[in-house]
């Protein structure tokens, strides 16, 4: 990942706009926050349901990796973007 700092097109390209750069870090971390908010929320809630009714286990674990899922798609998507204003 190191090389792709180096790379003197890249090095121009986000030095010329600091304010992309800067956006892309905010979406990058951003991202990553919230991920980690709604997995943890989507665990714990998963847990507790669990705990309360242990004869829904298969449908309440099948659920929350759906959800898990989604939430990871998103994440994903953020960065991805964020790395598009990047290299803008």
């Amino acid at each position: 990942m190191l090389a792709f700092f180096q790379d003197p097109e890249i090095v121009k390209l986000v030095a010329s706009n600091p304010g992309f750069g800067i956006g892309a870090g905010l979406a990058a971390g951003l991202a990553g926050v919230g991920a980690g908010i709604g997995i943890g929320r989507i665990g714990g809630s998963a847990g507790e349901g669990i705990a309360r009714q242990p004869e829904a286990a298969d449908a309440i674990k099948g659920n929350a990796l759906i959800f898990a899922a989604f939430v990871e798609g998103v994440a994903l998507f953020a960065a991805v973007i964020g790395l598009m204003l990047a290299t803008k």
